[in-house]
């Protein structure tokens, strides 16, 4: 049997789970013996991995509601495009993964005019900060299965009509290659008397401007604070920040090193971690790494959701989010100062009661995701949603 499934996603997020799904895909296809062609709207991880790009979308991706103004036209470009390939020859599957108003759109041409089951993976995270039901209503209605990472997330979109399976985090199968910390130290060259710091300020151009120079003032303020030997760390999400962020640390006087391997090495081996809100909180904590969140958009997107929309929610970082719980530290807009960031981290590299504490909220949080095999999970549902699809069967397949 041939399957030919489109993915669509964006940013350095959704590429990085997206390679990993098409491996998962290819893995699970082999022990049916398929044949699976994989479409994409995607980024550079998912062509490396087998995926056939209609578009990349990896650089027009943004957070905010001025800062994504000039990404509306790029991304509707794109779709344009994508579409009328997938016009001349529809795949069997449409999976969309996370990247929330460019998906629903893909997703309802889909379901109305190419007539394909749906699946969601990773779907956005609506439980959190959804300004009302409209995109959770449409996403539970265009999807044939959702296949949720977060419990809190399954039971969301249950409410709404969602075909719900909860498979458990992806991290839990990423992450179990990564090497102990004494290995991943000695891969960068970190002696063990050595602080180490990682910052990890930026997947987006937009977060260069608002989060890296606070970050790298607050690295600054460590760096005059702490005795002995320190360094820091900056692993970059994509290769083309690196002149801004090596000009940013020269001017700020941060001696760093830039690299470009796996950020998972870099959080293994650090003492601390300065990083921006995303799924890579997420990631430093199954490391067992303490960690500071930072996040920062525009004044007028501040001004807008606090005003206007009257955003709020009880956290930001996805640590936090998975039992309610505040396990990491958080500095949004204002508070995000350079002064406050470093007396945290100052705290966190000085106190053993608060670090042990933290590891000890990490391995709860961790107990509370799942069990691994969360790929292998995911690929066999969508191959059976395909296989359905053959049997002219789709809706409630999960």
């Amino acid at each position: 049997m041939k399957a030919r499934i489109f993915l669509s996603t964006g940013e350095v997020s959704g590429d990085y789970h997206g390679a990993a799904l098409i491996g998962a895909l290819q893995e699970a296809a082999a022990r049916r013996h398929w044949q699976v062609e994989i479409w994409a709207l995607g980024g550079d991880r998912m062509a490396a991995a087998g995926g056939h790009l209609l578009g990349n979308t990896l650089h027009i991706g943004s957070i905010g509601l001025v800062e994504s103004l000039p990404y509306v036209w790029p991304t509707f470009q794109q779709q344009r495009r994508a579409k009328r390939l997938l016009r001349e020859n529809p795949p069997d599957l449409m999976v969309a993964i996370d990247y929330v108003t460019p998906n629903i759109a893909m997703g309802y041409f889909a379901k109305r005019q190419l007539k394909i089951p749906v699946a969601y993976y990773i779907a956005p995270q609506e439980w959190v900060w959804s300004f009302g039901d409209k995109n959770t209503r449409a996403i539970a209605g265009f999807t044939d299965a959702i296949f949720a990472i977060f419990p809190e997330e399954a039971r969301y979109y249950r409410q709404y009509g969602g075909q719900v399976v909860w498979v458990g985090h992806p991290f839990l199968d990423l992450l179990a290659a990564v090497p102990d910390r004494p290995t991943a130290r000695a891969q960068l060259g970190i002696p063990e008397s050595e602080t180490a710091i990682v910052l990890l300020p930026a997947s987006r151009q937009q977060e260069i401007r608002y989060l890296a120079p606070v970050l790298m003032q607050a690295a600054r303020q460590l760096q005059e604070r702490l005795a002995g030997p320190v360094s820091f760390w900056l692993p970059l999400s994509l290769p083309r920040y690196r002149p801004a962020l090596a000009a940013l640390a020269a001017t700020i006087g941060l001696p760093i090193h830039i690299v470009e391997e796996p950020s998972a090495i870099a959080i293994r081996a650090a003492d601390l971690v300065l990083a921006k809100s995303g799924t890579v909180n997420l990631e430093t904590a199954l490391l067992g790494t303490p960690q500071v969140v930072v996040y920062r958009v525009s004044p007028i997107t501040a001004w807008l959701a606090r005003n206007v929309l009257k955003f709020s929610i009880p956290f930001m970082s996805p640590p936090n989010l998975v039992n309610r719980k505040a396990i990491v530290p958080e500095f949004l807009q204002e508070a995000a100062t350079p002064e406050a960031i470093a007396q945290c981290g100052w705290e966190l590299l000085q106190n053993s009661t608060r670090r042990q504490q933290m590891l000890a909220d990490y391995a709860e949080m961790r107990a509370a995701l799942g069990e691994p095999g969360v790929l292998a999970r995911v690929a066999e549902g969508l191959l059976d949603m395909v296989k359905m699809q053959e049997q002219g069967q789709t809706k409630g397949t999960a």
